[in-house]
């Protein structure tokens, strides 16, 4: 197994790319298209079937896995990978869509999140620290930063104000993923709504901090397609070539 996360880019054809990430659970083609395992199981298929099909790496769900079963479970239990029985790359999200999905639900501070457990009715707490922390037991190969997701359209500045907070939080869980073992990435996520300048600033501001990995975030929720596509080809242009990225 690889001790570090690594992305090799193998060819381009214009703004197109192809390349190779490198995970302690063995490589991921790129472009992928990743499938989903919510709740640590893609419905319907085995894990060898979801390989079979040419699945690289399969998607859990942090929020969900945090209720049940529960991220410290799922660590005595030999952690996700040996949980789902898939012994290739895992990716998790860190709850950031449910701060937006689940907003009848929850309470948003700069401190994080308090969601009220559609479950038991419970109330967990969910900061930029403990995501990562909850990522970390699930033993995910790449891992996401919490962060406000809105949806659209909304007013600019309320965008403005979500995406601040994630490059606050993005600081963060930056700092808190430096005690995980190595070979496991923190992707940042790039927030700005529909507005390119917003956009920009999300994606300057994380790649001052920098990430082995960059997600773009807050899109297909409510926006014309075609908005859509210029929110990528701005921030596109602004993420390293040499880094991964990923459209949530």
């Amino acid at each position: 197994m690889p001790d570090a996360f690594s992305f090799h880019l193998t060819a381009t054809d214009g703004a197109a790319r192809r390349g190779e990430i490198a995970t302690p659970h063995g490589p991921v083609a790129t472009p992928a298209f990743m499938a989903v395992g919510t709740q640590a199981t893609v419905k319907g298929l085995t894990p060898d079937e979801v390989h079979a099909v040419g699945a690289d790496i399969v998607l859990a769900n942090t929020y969900h896995l945090m209720l049940r079963p529960g991220a410290e479970r799922i660590a005595a239990l030999g952690g996700l990978h040996r949980f789902m029985n898939w012994p290739h790359p895992i990716l998790t999200d860190s709850g950031g869509f449910q701060v937006m999905s689940l907003a009848g639900l929850r309470k948003l501070t700069e401190k994080g999140v308090t969601f009220r457990s559609h479950i038991d009715g419970a109330y967990p707490e969910m900061s930029p620290e403990r995501s990562v922390e909850i990522q970390g037991l699930l033993g995910s190969d790449i891992q996401m930063q919490l962060d406000e997701c809105v949806k659209l359209p909304s007013p600019p500045e309320d965008v403005a104000r979500a995406l601040r907070l994630s490059l606050r939080w993005a600081e963060r869980a930056n700092g808190a993923f430096e005690a995980q073992p190595p070979g496991r990435a923190l992707f940042g996520i790039v927030q700005g709504g529909d507005v390119p300048a917003l956009r920009e600033e999300s994606a300057r501001g994380l790649v001052d901090i920098g990430f082995p990995g960059y997600s773009i975030g807050g899109l297909a929720v409510g926006e014309p397609q075609h908005v859509m596509l210029g929110m990528i080809e701005v921030v596109n242009a602004i993420l390293p070539q040499d880094k991964p990225r990923y459209l949530m």
